[in-house]
């Protein structure tokens, strides 16, 4: 993380943070429920740009653990927006 500006790696880290809180709560109060399937696809948006930061970085094992998140953020996504809305 040192390649990064500090206040980007504050940014992503909030985002992240933000992200989790919007898989669960939404969800788990019935409030704004749509927020769930949306904070998935933007967590898998930021994963795939972590995939293209390590890349040029040349860091190829945490391409993969990027690529596993982003596939599972998908498919959360995929699953709340087409599958099983709320």
């Amino acid at each position: 993380m040192r390649a990064l500006p500090a206040a980007t790696v504050k940014t992503i880290g909030v985002l992240e943070i933000l992200g989790a809180i919007g898989l669960i709560l939404p969800a788990l109060t019935g409030v704004l429920p749509w927020l769930t399937p949306l904070a998935a696809l933007l967590l898998g948006v930021v994963m795939v740009l972590a995939i293209g930061f390590h890349i040029i970085r040349r860091e190829a094992p945490n391409t993969i653990f990027n690529a596993v998140l982003a596939l599972l953020a998908f498919a959360v996504a995929y699953g709340r927006f087409v599958v099983s809305p709320f």
